[in-house]
C-alpha cells in the first residue's frame, strides 16, 4: 500500500514515474530524473530529512523534490514519517539482502589482492573468521623467493597472525582476553599478554595489524580488515614476506597500501565511510 507523504510543508503533488515516454528528449529527461532520484536517496542515508531541508540539499524546488520522493515511495525505496521526514525504504533492505547473497567475496576481492601482490611483490592472503580461527580463503604468491607455508583452506590462530588480529579489531578487550587465553593455555609457551594487548590497542587506532614473526619464524606481515555494507568486518587481507624485506620502515609504508586495498574491497562490498560513521554514532 502506498504511503501518503504529505505534511504541513509539502504540496499535494501526485507521484510521477522516474522515466516516461520513448522519444529521445523524454529518455534524456528520464535519465536526469533517475539520477536525481538516486541523489535523493544519498541525502537521506543519515536518517529522516524533512522536505524543506531535502529540497535545499538537492537544489530543487519543494514541488519537484516532493514528486521525486513520492515516486520513490511508490516503489519502496523511500518511506515517510509524519513530523520527521523521509528515510530509506524497505525495498533497499530487500535489494541489499539479495545483493549480499549473490556476492562471492573471494571473487570480489581477487582482482584487488592480485594488484596488491603485483605492486608489493610479496604474498597476499585473504581470509575470514571461522570458529575463532582465521580461515585462509585465497592466496596470491609473491615474486620473491620466500616460502610462506600457508595454504588456502588453512586455519591459523587469531592472536599471532596479522590477518587474525585484523579480524579482531572491532571486538572488545574482554573478547581479546578470552581468545588469547584459549590459544595460550597455562603451561604452554606464551607471549607477554600486556605487550600483546598494548599492540592491539595501537592496531585499533591505526586500522591495521602486524605479525612480527609471531606465527612463523622470520616471516612478517601487514594486515587490514575488510568491511561489508553494514560496516562489520567481513574478512581481512595481509601481505607477508621474509623479515629481511619487512623492516619497520617498509611495514609502515606498506600499511598505507594494505589499508587502501582493504578499503577498495570494502567499497566493492557496499561499505562507505558514511555508513561506518552512522554505525559508530548508533553504537554510542
Amino acid at each position: 500500500m502506498r504511503q501518503n507523504p504529505s505534511n504541513e510543508e509539502s504540496p499535494s503533488d501526485a507521484a510521477v514515474p522516474l522515466e516516461t515516454g520513448t522519444r529521445p528528449e523524454n529518455k534524456t529527461q528520464g535519465s536526469q530524473t533517475l539520477v536525481r532520484g538516486l541523489d535523493l536517496l544519498d541525502q537521506v542515508i543519515d536518517g529522516p530529512v524533512k522536505l524543506a531541508e531535502l529540497s535545499q540539499r538537492m537544489g530543487l524546488t519543494r514541488s519537484t523534490t516532493h514528486r521525486l520522493a513520492n515516486a520513490l515511495i511508490d516503489r519502496g525505496f523511500l518511506t515517510f514519517l509524519p513530523r520527521e521526514g523521509y528515510l530509506l525504504g524497505p525495498k533497499l533492505l530487500q535489494l541489499g539482502f539479495l545483493a549480499q547473497g549473490q556476492a562471492d567475496i573471494v571473487q570480489i576481492a581477487r582482482p584487488r589482492i592480485e594488484e596488491l601482490a603485483a605492486q608489493s611483490e610479496d604474498t597476499v592472503h585473504f581470509g575470514r573468521l571461522d570458529d575463532n580461527l582465521a580461515l585462509y580463503l585465497d592466496k596470491i604468491p609473491g615474486r620473491r623467493r620466500v616460502d610462506i607455508s600457508s595454504r588456502i583452506g588453512d586455519r591459523q590462530p587469531l592472536t599471532s597472525t596479522g590477518l587474525g588480529k585484523a579480524l579482531l579489531l572491532d571486538d572488545d578487550e574482554a573478547h581479546w582476553t578470552r581468545v588469547f587465553e584459549a590459544e595460550h593455555p597455562p603451561g604452554t609457551r606464551r607471549p607477554d599478554f600486556a605487550v600483546w594487548l598494548e599492540r592491539m590497542r595501537g592496531y585499533v587506532a591505526s586500522g591495521h595489524a602486524y605479525d612480527l614473526e609471531e606465527n612463523e619464524d622470520l616471516i612478517r606481515c601487514v594486515a587490514a580488515p575488510v568491511r561489508d555494507a553494514s560496516g562489520r568486518i567481513a574478512g581481512a587481507i595481509s601481505v607477508s614476506s621474509a623479515a629481511q624485506y619487512m623492516d619497520d620502515a617498509r611495514m609502515a609504508t606498506l600499511s598505507v597500501e594494505v589499508r587502501g586495498t582493504a578499503e577498495r574491497i570494502s567499497r566493492d562490498l557496499g561499505w562507505s565511510p558514511e555508513t561506518q560513521a552512522l554505525q559508530k554514532r548508533r553504537r554510542k
